[in-house]
Order: C-alpha cells, then sequence, then structure tokens
C-alpha cells in the first residue's frame, strides 16, 4: 500500500495537508494555506522534492527532540515532521518520506 496525502480544512477555514505512510502514521504536515490551491501547489512541491535527501533539514527541538523539515528548490519550508525520541527514528521518518513521498495519492476532505 502506498502512502497519501490528506488535504484538510480547518475551522478556521484555512487548509493544510498530511503526508501518511502506508501504516496510516503521519509522516510529514504543512503550514496552514489560506486558498485551497496553494495547499494543492504545497502537495505538488512535496511529490517533487520529497526524493531528494539534499531537501531534507534534520533539525533539534528546544527540548532536544529531533525533528526535519522538507524545503523546496527555493529553501521554503513545505512541510515538518513530527518530534521524534532519536535520531535514528527522524533518519526513518526521512526516508519514509523520501519512499512515501513522490507518488502517494491525494485524499481531498474539504469538501462538505
Amino acid at each position: 500500500m502506498a502512502g497519501k496525502f490528506e488535504l484538510k480544512k480547518s475551522k478556521n477555514d484555512k487548509f493544510h495537508f498530511s503526508l501518511l505512510a502506508s501504516n496510516g502514521q503521519v509522516i510529514l504536515t504543512s503550514e496552514m494555506y489560506e486558498a485551497k490551491a496553494s495547499a494543492v501547489n504545497g502537495i505538488e512541491s512535496v511529490k517533487k522534492n520529497s526524493g531528494d535527501a539534499a531537501r531534507y533539514a534534520k533539525l533539534t527541538g528546544k527540548d532536544g527532540s529531533p525533528y526535519f523539515t522538507l524545503k523546496a528548490t527555493n529553501g521554503q519550508v513545505i512541510g515538518q515532521s513530527q518530534m521524534y525520541s532519536s535520531e535514528a527514528t527522524r533518519d526513518a521518518g526521512i526516508q519514509s518520506c523520501m519512499n512515501h513521498g513522490p507518488d502517494a495519492s491525494v485524499n481531498d476532505l474539504t469538501a462538505g
């Protein structure tokens, strides 16, 4: 089973997406977008950039938890991971994003 993007609308009418692994675990979450079209463009950017290891930044949160961001070619952050318990699990998250991102389907949950 492949990964998938879930496109959602927040309570304040902004749009965001998550990339889920084949097991349903969230790998990457986007920022909030004013327009649905911008969120869709963000998904396309993740598809285009997620297979390139050079697009990932390995970071550490204030509490010491490792996490990563995925950047577009212009250096803008497209998405951020959850906080991980170790650098090894964070690196596995990056690998999962690289494996699932380029070919993930899109599940649009914004209708209704």
